[in-house]
């Protein structure tokens, strides 16, 4: 069982809330691409697969989501989901398909529409304005974020399908217009090792893209942004991230927050959306697919560290919550 002390001390809001949002986003390797920057005459499109075929298309291996995100610069365009959805992206605004529908990026009636694919293979971009005066319809920058451990991540289940923001404006929390700023500075530049200056440009732009959403996610509204911004919530999930292995009970984590199990139980279940004890299960199983991925530790080792006092127990809840047994799982990661 992982060390511990029987109380977890109290800290600030900032504290804990950016203590749980970066183990979060750490635990899932964001690394990321930048497919096109393109000035575009309307009308046209550019066609977007899914995620498992832009998966297939990059490369990467199981477990790997590929995340296409799209930053307008000047102009607009509208985003056309599989699924019917659509939505408008204005100049200084930026659209992340985080479900991975497969989707369409045009502006104008009855344009072409070219798959990325041909983009990137070095088509053509027969969409870009001609030297000769044609007007500029806009200006994108497009690419991928590759997240990975994204399986009963609770950060990446809390996200919308098609999440819209402003990277305009600086918020209390986030920086988004100041790294997309930086990003395309660097493309433009050009210079020595603009290339891994722009990875880890990427890096922040997809974490301050997730942080710009927390920040304006309601506090009314169950979810784990609202779970984690919560002053006792908050300090619960910190605990439990921190120390997965622990002997934890809705009885010790509310100790920790000194108030009744009852009262706790009804607060973490209203603010995040899941009672203590699933969130506890979901994030212990999270550190294990990820323990069984990376390391080569053994299963008894990995059930000791996420908290269960038997291999047999651990096989039970693993297969419960993943579908299949440990070893299955990790044969199949790799």
């Amino acid at each position: 069982m992982l060390e511990t002390t029987n109380l977890f001390a109290k800290t600030t809001a900032t504290d804990y809330l950016g203590d749980v949002l970066s183990d979060t986003l750490r635990s899932m390797r964001v690394s990321g691409s930048v497919l096109l920057r393109e000035e575009y005459a309307a009308p046209w499109g550019v066609a977007i697969p899914n995620a498992s075929q832009l998966a297939a298309l990059f490369g990467v291996k199981a477990g790997v989501r590929v995340v296409a995100f799209h930053l307008v610069e000047s102009g607009h365009c509208e985003i056309k989901l599989e699924n019917g959805e659509t939505a408008v992206i204005e100049a200084g605004e930026m659209a992340v398909c985080f479900g991975g529908t497969a989707h369409q990026i045009t502006q104008g009636a009855n344009p072409q529409i070219l798959p990325v694919a041909s983009l990137l293979t070095g088509g053509a971009n027969t969409l870009r304005p001609a030297a000769a005066g044609r007007v500029r319809g806009a200006s994108l920058l497009c690419g991928v974020f590759l997240l990975h451990d994204t399986f009963l991540n609770p950060l990446f289940a809390a996200l919308p399908p098609l999440l819209r923001t402003s990277v305009s404006q600086p918020g209390e929390f986030h920086n988004l217009s100041g790294v997309a700023r930086l990003m395309a500075q660097e493309i433009d530049r050009k210079s020595l090792g603009g290339g891994y200056i722009v990875e880890r440009l990427l890096e922040a732009l997809c974490a301050e893209t997730i942080r710009a959403h927390i920040a304006t996610t309601p506090h009314h509204e169950a979810s784990w942004a609202s779970g984690i911004k919560d002053p006792v919530v908050g300090r619960a999930v910190a605990a439990i991230h921190a120390q997965p292995g622990e002997d934890w009970s809705v009885t010790r984590l509310a100790q920790g927050v000194a108030m009744s199990p009852s009262r706790f139980a009804a607060r973490f279940a209203a603010t995040l959306g899941s009672s203590p004890m699933v969130y506890v299960a979901q994030w212990r199983m999270n550190v294990a697919c990820r323990l069984l991925a990376g390391t080569r530790q053994n299963i008894g080792q990995i059930a000791t560290a996420v908290g269960y006092e038997s291999q047999a127990a651990f096989n039970r809840a693993f297969k419960k919550h993943v579908g299949v047994p440990p070893a299955a799982w990790r044969t199949h990661e790799h």
